[in-house]
């Protein structure tokens, strides 16, 4: 009798499932734009009068569930396109919808300026937008190239994977008058103190849009927006989905200046994004980049002098061989400098004592003790020898990304998502000096509750240098570490001697 219920009720059970199975239709179909048969990604999919939708994919494909049956009338509408309304007579018709381009003033929206999405002509700042559809036809290595096709925009790279945008004033590499906001969260480095956006960010396939705000933006987004505001806004997987992937390479130094050949670029992108239900989606996405990167090789002497008499950032003649104080401008380490006349008091002290200090003998013991030290009449500094950039800084540029997101539906207007950016990789940043940022860590992770007209956003930044360096400090701590410049005898007096092995002054 026991078993008889058990199998009435898995008959029931069946039954149902199956009843439910059948309620539902799967509707299938691609959209494109009418004039040039190009795919329309991001088109709302919905049916006439009910509550099931969807969105195209990149590559305008759409999935549409429904309890209702054919006959039924679905709606696909997207910004920028004209409205239509398609008959779906059958569930296992394909669908091939072709939507009209239209013209229409003011109703493009963007969530900016005042926090709250709004028609881009009312926004009370002038804003520059770049859309998915522009990043991935624009021609370019980095989608932070783009930026530099705006109108009074500035991009200064300072490397393969570093770019730094600005749009007022003048602009400087890590500019710190200029905000970029990855989905709402700084994306300034709290060690280096400055953005990393093109370096670690969103991988380029993961990228919605880009908002500048090339006026002052301070009143909205902080004294950091002097010079503008970047706004980089991610994909939803509720509203793209499917498997991408892109792959990008190319062919550098091929002047053969920096390198003994070309040398290949390589740029990797994936992203996966699944709608799991009609609450329930979810994405991950990765990136990775390896080029060899620029090498700076200015050899020119450089006047290291006063900045109040006008000789901050001049140049002088001479080399290593011919000026004992040759400070190149990408040589490092040979920065620090010995003042020959100290060399005076201990060297010649006990003859300047012999001769009771006369001070025609002190000048002539003075000049002895500068030939002694190699240096040319009228010469008191000396160099130490410095490496060039090539010999201390890592070429080979590796980025790696890697990004996810989990997004919940709680009702119909509010969405809750828990996002992450994670980034490594080697470049070199030029700012003050030449730094190589190897093995850099850093992640930025975001909880944010949105709903149309309000949000509550909470997010970290966590970040590791890694072994990242001061070219100029760590050459100069190699010839300290290897023999000290300068060391001091009991009386005070300066004990020191040339190296004919670093041409600067080392201890005896």
């Amino acid at each position: 009798m026991r078993k008889s219920y058990r199998s009435l009720a898995a008959l029931m059970l069946s039954t149902f499932l199956s009843v439910a199975a059948f309620a539902q239709s799967t509707i299938t179909g691609n959209v494109r734009n009418n004039t040039n048969k190009d795919v329309i990604p991001a088109v709302s999919v919905t049916v006439k009068g009910g509550t099931s939708g969807t969105f195209t994919d990149e590559r305008g494909n759409f999935k549409l569930v429904t309890n209702q049956k054919p006959p039924f009338t679905i709606v696909i509408s997207s910004v920028g396109f004209e409205a239509k309304e398609f008959e779906v007579k059958n569930e296992s018709d394909v669908i091939q919808v072709d939507l009209v381009p239209v013209a229409s003033l003011g109703v493009e929206v963007v969530v900016s300026a005042s926090r709250v999405p709004e028609r881009i002509l009312e926004s009370p700042v002038s804003i520059e937008r770049v859309s998915a559809l522009n990043i991935r036809n624009a021609p370019s290595a980095n989608y932070y190239d783009i930026l530099r096709n705006i109108k009074g925009v500035d991009v200064i790279y300072s490397s393969m994977t570093y770019a730094t945008p600005s749009t007022r004033g003048f602009n400087g590499s890590g500019n710190a008058r200029f905000n970029q906001f990855v989905d709402g969260m700084d994306n300034q480095a709290p060690g280096l103190n400055f953005s990393v956006g093109s370096v670690i960010g969103l991988t380029e396939l993961d990228v919605e849009s880009m908002e500048l705000l090339p006026g002052a933006s301070s009143v909205l987004y902080g004294s950091g927006g002097m010079n503008g505001t970047l706004l980089i806004s991610s994909k939803n997987p509720f509203k793209y989905q499917g498997l991408s992937f892109q792959v990008k390479t190319g062919i550098m130094h091929v002047d053969h200046k920096q390198t003994s050949g070309p040398t290949p670029y390589y740029d990797w992108s994936l992203r996966w994004g699944v709608k799991a239900s009609e609450k329930l989606a979810f994405k991950i996405g990765a990136q990775f980049i390896h080029a060899v990167d620029w090498l700076a090789n200015d050899t020119t002497n450089y006047l290291a002098g006063n900045t109040a008499a006008g000789q901050y950032g001049n140049v002088k003649p001479g080399t290593r061989s011919s000026d004992p104080n040759y400070n190149g401008v990408n040589v490092y380490g040979d920065e620090t400098t010995f003042d020959t006349r100290l060399f005076a008091p201990g060297v010649g002290a006990g003859i300047k004592a012999a001769t009771g200090n006369n001070p025609q003998l002190n000048f002539l013991i003075d000049q002895v003790v500068a030939s002694l030290t190699g240096a040319p009449a009228g010469t008191t500094n000396v160099s130490r020898t410095g490496y060039y950039e090539r010999e201390v800084v890592n070429k080979n540029t590796v980025n790696f990304r890697l990004s996810g997101g989990i997004y919940y539906k709680l009702t119909e207007k509010l969405e809750a998502s828990l996002t992450g950016n994670w980034g490594t990789g080697n470049t070199v940043y030029t700012g003050s000096d030449r730094y190589s940022l190897k093995d850099l860590k850093m992640g930025q992770y975001k909880f944010e509750l949105r709903h149309p007209e309000w949000y509550v956003r909470a997010y970290t930044t966590q970040e590791n240098s890694g072994e990242s360096y001061n070219s100029t400090a760590t050459t100069q701590l190699f010839n300290e570490a290897w023999k000290k410049t300068v060391t001091f005898a009991p009386n005070g007096a300066p004990a020191c001697t040339l190296s004919n092995e670093t041409g600067g002054l080392v201890s005896k």
